[in-house]
């Protein structure tokens, strides 16, 4: 993000933080406890966006702010609201899902073309031996949280799923959810095999073609999934994009339940603001 980016963005988030903090009564007096080290708004943006970007520990963000461990925790839990409030009110947060055709038309009325696909970020392995079984996945052989998201031409990340269990598969993750359901028949999308029946349902749905049990693919063919490849990669970027932000492609370590599903949002959020900026 540029300078000319953080400018912009704090001017929103400096008058929300000011809206939330005249909002909470005051536990002590003005003066009274220890000296601030986040005293400006711009301090404040630049903390959760470096929290962001190198998700540090809560030592080291300590360490390099000057503050308790609990106080960086306390910020960060604190200025993550905002920031994604913030960027939802400049309107690039993703949705989360849209009820109707009309709504998506109305949300995004100069998409052409979009994409599907789902990412996973990995996670700590889980304690209860169910969760493991949950959240372990057999594409990555590790425990992860998996996202499904609609990405368009400009890879804008224009939808995002809630976080689920690794272990879903992404045909029955996208039953589940229906991120298709509002999306009009003359726009095409664009998925992998990972969607295959999907197109049994919706007409506007374009997928690989699967190669034939003992039998090979035509050429035609192969150069159909080639071209198909070609188009879909940008949702494959906007994935790499996204998780550009360190706090959704490390191992996801904090302990606040579907607290990683708020990180991801709002790391796709500032995706989508950064491809606005640039």
């Amino acid at each position: 993000m540029n300078r000319k980016a953080f400018e912009e963005l704090l001017v929103g988030f400096s008058l929300l933080y000011e809206q939330t903090r005249q909002s909470q009564p005051r536990q002590r007096a003005v003066g009274g406890g220890r000296k601030a080290r986040l005293l400006s708004s711009q301090e404040k943006l630049f903390f959760i966006l470096f929290y962001f970007k190198c998700y540090p520990t809560f030592d080291l963000a300590g360490i390099i702010f000057d503050l308790h461990r609990s106080q960086a925790h306390e910020w960060m839990h604190r200025l993550q609201p905002i920031l994604a409030e913030t960027l939802g009110k400049k309107m690039v947060l993703p949705e989360r899902k849209l009820d109707s055709i009309e709504a998506f038309l109305e949300r995004f009325p100069e998409v052409k073309r979009v994409m599907m696909g789902g990412t996973e970020r990995p996670i700590q392995r889980p304690q209860d031996p169910e969760a493991q079984k949950a959240n372990y996945s057999g594409r990555k052989k590790r425990h992860t949280r998996k996202h499904l998201a609609a990405v368009d031409e400009r890879k804008r990340v224009l939808v995002l799923s809630r976080a689920r269990e690794g272990k879903l598969h992404d045909k029955r993750f996208q039953d589940e959810d229906d991120l298709v359901g509002a999306i009009p028949d003359e726009i095409p999308i664009e998925a992998d095999l990972g969607f295959l029946g999907l197109q049994k349902e919706y007409v506007n749905i374009h997928l690989p073609h699967r190669k034939p049990k003992g039998a090979e693919l035509s050429s035609e063919q192969k150069g159909e999934n080639r071209a198909l490849s070609q188009s879909r990669v940008v949702c494959e970027n906007a994935f790499a994009g996204v998780k550009r932000y360190n706090a959704v492609s490390a191992i996801y370590r904090n302990r606040k339940v579907g607290f990683d599903d708020h990180l991801m949002l709002t790391a796709a959020g500032l995706w989508n603001f950064y491809l606005i900026a640039a």
